[in-house]
């Protein structure tokens, strides 16, 4: 009989800072970018990272909820043209530096750059989450080198052609298998499996209907074990079901992740914290029947 996977980890040890996630919880977007789909260019000054913006929006962030900031330098939607490992570095290490002294809660740091990963560590991040899955050269040494927690996501193609028409014979089984196998090559070269999130990669390689049938079977990616992250804020998967420009899919944003914490998801990544906050909450709540966290 084959073995039952490992319970998911209830809390990841963030550079010496606990994140409880025996209940879910919200990840605050900063994108240090200028061509992010949703809010490229809002944390820049004249091309560069405004220190005093970025700062006052992750406070802000804080005050709403967030549990944890998540700091991206590289844009990773569709189209986006690739950026240098100095222009990455440029971008996110002095704002991991300042909030790292400044703020209170975990920082995540976006990338699936070897160098930024180390230098990110170095500066005071917790956590590294990388749409590639560390598949890049020297990824896997890189994060396990900083004994972080890390956040292995599924996608298929870079960022340039990977909308272009993608098709899977079965989407839920390549996705967990894809999964599965990252998980293997990151515990052999040293990466615990305490220390692994997943992430199904919703939008990067899919079309709207294999979003949503990754979101109506999450509870099976859920199954291998690990803790579960989510990111669906102001998708275009919205945009095709509800006709909603980026600008108005708020109340779809807040209606995924509701669906999404309630088939197991424990971190949901968002650019509106305030409200799915609440939705986090209200849906904790009703699965555990009560009104009020002990």
């Amino acid at each position: 009989m084959p073995s039952l996977p490992d319970a998911p980890a209830r809390a990841l040890n963030c550079a010496g800072r606990v994140f409880d996630i025996s209940r879910p919880r919200v990840m605050g977007i900063l994108n240090i970018t200028p061509d992010s789909f949703s809010d490229g260019g809002t944390l820049l000054d004249g091309g560069r990272p405004s220190l005093d913006r970025i700062m006052r929006r992750a406070e802000a962030m804080v005050a709403d909820g967030a549990d944890i900031l998540d700091i991206g330098g590289e844009s990773t939607r569709p189209g986006a043209a690739p950026v240098s490992s100095a222009e990455e570095l440029d971008r996110v290490i002095p704002v991991v530096e300042r909030l790292a002294r400044s703020i209170d809660v975990p920082l995540s740091v976006d990338t699936s750059t070897p160098v930024v990963m180390l230098e990110a560590a170095a500066h005071g991040a917790g956590l590294i989450n990388d749409v590639r899955a560390l598949t890049r050269p020297g990824a896997v040494r890189a994060a396990a080198a900083t004994g972080l927690p890390v956040c292995l996501m599924h996608s298929r193609g870079e960022p340039p052609e990977m909308q272009r028409d993608p098709q899977y014979h079965d989407v839920m089984g390549v996705v967990a298998e894809f999964l599965r196998q990252r998980v293997e090559a990151c515990t052999t070269l040293g990466i615990a499996r305490r220390n692994i999130v997943l992430d199904p990669g919703f939008g990067f390689g899919k079309t709207a209907d294999h979003n949503l049938t990754l979101l109506n079977r999450l509870e099976q990616l859920g199954a291998l074990g690990f803790p579960l992250l989510v990111g669906l804020s102001r998708k275009s998967v919205i945009g095709q079901v509800t006709g909603r420009p980026v600008e108005q899919r708020l109340a779809g944003s807040l209606a995924l992740a509701a669906i999404a914490v309630m088939k197991g998801a424990v971190i949901i990544r968002v650019h509106d914290v305030r409200e799915t906050a609440d939705v986090v909450r209200l849906c904790h709540a009703v699965a555990h029947e009560r009104a009020a966290d002990q």
